[in-house]
């Protein structure tokens, strides 16, 4: 494995390599070769990078309310930006990976690429210090911060649904998962929504949070 590509790709060379090497090194792959896996430098990232994120929102965007702040955190701290940030530095090339997981596709499982990001940020954070992980952090998140600030006081579509359906009284508005589709790794799933008892619409994601939604954004479209 060239663990130069990937201090090339995140901007920081380390001292210790081993430190990088852990970081990249799941579960799977550390009990089967009797090795230190990444879960202790996860738990250590995933408290710098909320920390750090915490303190740019802090500084950069003194008009959010304490309860938007956290809304805004709580989509950038998430698996999916992380996901977003291992694919950006060809993580899953890199990865250390059990027989059985590589097998079921762990390297495209987007916790464990989401994973080794919070393990890499405590790699940097150890090797160099916090200025260091901290800039790892701003210079791959930032952009998911000021989309998440622009958007923090948007209401959702299922929420804007429920109060256009019920503008005239109670209504029973139900969502319901009708498909499911594709591997564990990369499932695909399609939700529609009723309104007591008849069909609206029905939407397509990657998660049945993400298909409801867009069967909500489709009924509204409609609606209008």
């Amino acid at each position: 494995m060239n663990l130069e590509s990937v201090e090339k790709s995140i901007g920081y060379t380390f001292q210790n390599k081993e430190l990088l090497n852990k970081a990249l090194t799941h579960t799977s792959y550390a009990y089967e070769n009797k090795v230190d896996s990444n879960e202790k430098l996860e738990f250590l990232g995933d408290s710098i990078l909320e920390f750090i994120s915490s303190k740019y929102i802090y500084c950069n965007y003194p008009k959010l309310k304490e309860g938007e702040m956290t809304k805004v955190r709580a989509s950038v701290v998430c698996e999916n930006s992380l996901y977003k940030v291992a694919k950006l530095h060809n993580f899953s090339d890199f990865l250390n990976l059990g027989k059985s997981e590589q097998k079921t596709g762990g390297k495209k499982r987007p916790a464990i690429l989401a994973d080794s990001v919070e393990a890499v940020i405590a790699a940097i954070y150890l090797d160099g210090g916090l200025q260091y992980a901290e800039k790892f952090i701003i210079e791959n998140l930032k952009n998911e911060i000021e989309i998440a600030s622009k958007h923090v006081g948007d209401k959702d579509y299922k929420t804007v649904l429920q109060e256009k359906l019920q503008i005239h009284g109670e209504v029973k508005i139900e969502y319901e998962t009708i498909k499911e589709t594709g591997p564990d790794h990369d499932k695909s799933f399609e939700a529609q929504v009723k309104c007591n008892g008849k069909i609206l619409a029905a939407g397509k994601g990657k998660s049945k949070k993400e298909a409801q939604m867009q069967a909500a954004k489709k009924a509204l479209e409609n609606l209008r």
